[in-house]
């Protein structure tokens, strides 16, 4: 058996968006019989909310489509993270220039936006942090909607 794909989300503080990412792409795997294949983690740029759970609306909202984020806790990204995955995720154009930052200097995976793999129409995943529960509800629209095609898209590369 290959070695299980690794993707990585990364957002900002790791307790919204990548959180939820992570979350909603597990279930997406799971749905398709994959998750012996692809490993899936996130992480944040920011290192203001290591080592805490995703945010309570995120919790919330995913509980609501059957996805338990709950245990999940924050981390960093680290350079190394760039070695360690096959794809890494970014959630919006200021996380990928900090994270494109640490690839041009090691190398690795490059990072690109989540959103490049929906038809959304959005290239970002607003950050819902300063909103009301409905940005929550958004956010993950567009994370499961990319994510369907994030797993189109490795499917096609484990053929």
């Amino acid at each position: 058996m290959t070695a299980p794909v690794k993707v990585l989300f990364v957002c900002l503080g790791n307790i919204c968006r990548s959180p939820s990412a992570e979350g909603v792409f597990r279930q997406v795997v799971q749905q398709a019989g994959l998750d012996d294949r692809i490993t899936i983690d996130s992480c944040g740029t920011g290192n203001w909310h290591v080592g805490k759970g995703p945010d309570s609306r995120a919790i919330a909202a995913a509980r609501k489509r059957g996805i338990d984020i709950a245990p999940l806790r924050a981390r960093q990204f680290d350079s190394e993270d760039l070695d360690r995955f096959d794809h890494v995720l970014v959630m919006d154009r200021q996380n990928l220039a900090d994270v494109r930052d640490v690839w041009r200097q090691n190398g690795g995976t490059e990072p690109v936006l989540f959103l490049q793999f929906g038809s959304s129409g959005y290239e970002e995943v607003p950050d819902p942090y300063y909103g009301g529960e409905h940005g929550f509800e958004h956010v993950l629209d567009l994370i499961n909607e990319a994510s369907e095609g994030l797993l189109q898209h490795i499917r096609e590369q484990l053929a």
